[in-house]
């Protein structure tokens, strides 16, 4: 996060810095190349060191112009959180609409299970859950630029350029293992109905249902993205990649749209099953630790048929298994059903 960090402070904090907390005094000059007036106060002895070898963006004064310098850890602290949560809610808006708008089956709005106004109650969900998500998962990102992990920038300072491919498929194997048992222990009863039930009560979920969490249920399953750093080597720029894809890939799997009937990848029609039927297909991009686990179900074969997939037929099948599960699950049905989004299809 130190190159995303950079950035952001290039383009965007050290001028929120240098207004909210300007230097007060000063013992020495700016840099020569960054100043017209030599008598220009300093305070900070920060210097600019390049997050990557790949690039680099040479600081205004407005980096030297704030109490807090870069290095800061407070301002590290309040600058990864903004980041995270405003870029979440960026990549959440933009391409969980492009999903709905481009992909999403808008027949879907009058399945049974609908629920009135779920649209809106996904979102909300969402923008509730994002900032406490984001306050959670700040400690791993400071820890990360302050050089505790296990990033590195170049081939030279990792395990050599074999690394460099086989990183991506161990980062989806370590963290697709963790987070099918986290996934798998968010469902036992004791835990359940405090924090997984939020997710749940999607039974026929829109992109927008990708990141409606409860906030301790969506940040107890990205702990494999965050650990895995701390434990195995990454590269910086792979591990921006990755963090970018798992938020595509949560709102691809919920985009209704049944694409690939393929037995390894756990898609959105593997994962439809999930949030009606409840106990099957924990994985994330995997049916393998559900293969190994019992907990696998594969979808049956009318889900890629478009005239099927979404018939009367199909759907009363659907909402018997889930009325039947959800008594075994949750008891009483607390969900109001009936999308005033049907009156406009």
């Amino acid at each position: 996060m130190d190159i995303v960090l950079e950035v952001t402070d290039t383009f965007i904090f050290d001028h929120l810095y240098a207004w909210l907390l300007p230097v007060r005094h000063a013992p020495f000059d700016y840099p020569d190349h960054l100043s017209t007036n030599a008598t220009s106060p300093v305070l900070s002895p920060w210097q600019y060191k390049p997050a990557t070898s790949f690039f680099s963006l040479e600081p205004s004064q407005a980096a030297f112009a704030s109490a807090w310098a870069r290095d800061n850890i407070l301002r590290q602290t309040v600058s990864l959180f903004l980041i995270t949560w405003i870029f979440g809610v960026l990549t959440y808006f933009i391409f969980a609409s492009l999903s709905y708008w481009l992909i999403f089956d808008k027949k879907t709005l009058q399945h049974p299970k609908f629920l009135k106004n779920q649209i809106a109650l996904e979102i909300k969900q969402a923008n509730v859950s994002m900032p406490i998500m984001a306050l959670y998962t700040v400690p791993f990102f400071v820890a990360e630029v302050r050089g505790y992990s296990k990033l590195y920038d170049v081939s030279a300072d990792g395990p050599g350029v074999w690394y460099d491919i086989l990183q991506f498929p161990f980062f989806l194997i370590f963290t697709d293992f963790f987070i099918y048992w986290i996934h798998r222990y968010l469902h036992h009863p004791l835990v359940y109905k405090r924090l997984h039930k939020p997710h749940h009560k999607w039974i026929m979920p829109t992109p927008y249902a990708s990141h409606a969490f409860h906030p301790l249920d969506g940040f107890a399953q990205s702990i494999p993205y965050h650990v895995f750093p701390f434990i195995f080597p990454l590269q910086k720029l792979a591990y921006v990649f990755l963090f970018i894809f798992v938020n595509f890939w949560t709102i691809m799997i919920h985009d209704g749209e049944y694409m690939a009937n393929n037995p390894v990848i756990n898609g959105a029609a593997c994962h439809s099953i999930h949030h009606y039927a409840f106990n099957y297909n924990y994985g994330q991009y995997t049916t393998l630790w559900d293969r190994l686990g019992g907990s696998y179900r594969a979808p049956d074969s009318d889900l890629f048929v478009k005239e099927k997939k979404m018939s009367q037929s199909t759907w009363q099948k659907q909402v018997s298994e889930m009325e039947t599960i959800l008594k075994e699950v949750e008891g009483e049905d607390d969900r109001e059903y009936g999308s005033d989004d049907k009156k406009t299809q």
